[in-house]
């Protein structure tokens, strides 16, 4: 008896330390599984990376002549119903205020 509530108590404990599949900011959204990650940094400032999730993104580093890292790459990102940037830092402009409404209102007459 003692051992099956300890056999229990440890797959339980199993399952709550999981990782949880779940995106707390976007729960709605699918998780996406990564499918490569390939880092390789030399610490001089030379680097390259390729990371797959459905989305590609590959990039190369090199030392500059003036202590920068110069940077070269590319993504690809799949697109089945077009590409559309979805983020809470969205810019949005304000309505322009009356005057200006009436002014181009006016410029159009003539």
């Amino acid at each position: 008896m003692n051992v099956a509530i300890l056999v229990l108590s440890c797959l339980m404990a199993a399952l709550a330390a999981a990782p949880q599949f779940t995106r707390p900011n976007f729960p709605d959204r699918p998780f996406v599984a990564i499918l490569r990650d390939e880092r390789q940094n030399l610490g001089d400032g030379t680097f390259s990376y390729v990371f797959v999730f459905g989305i590609r993104e590959s990039r190369v580093g090199y030392p500059g002549s003036k202590g920068q890292t110069n940077m070269q790459g590319s993504y690809r990102f799949p697109v089945e119903s077009g590409f559309r940037a979805d983020s809470l830092l969205s810019f949005y402009l304000p309505p322009p205020p009356a005057q200006a409404v009436e002014q181009i209102r006016v410029a159009e007459e003539f």
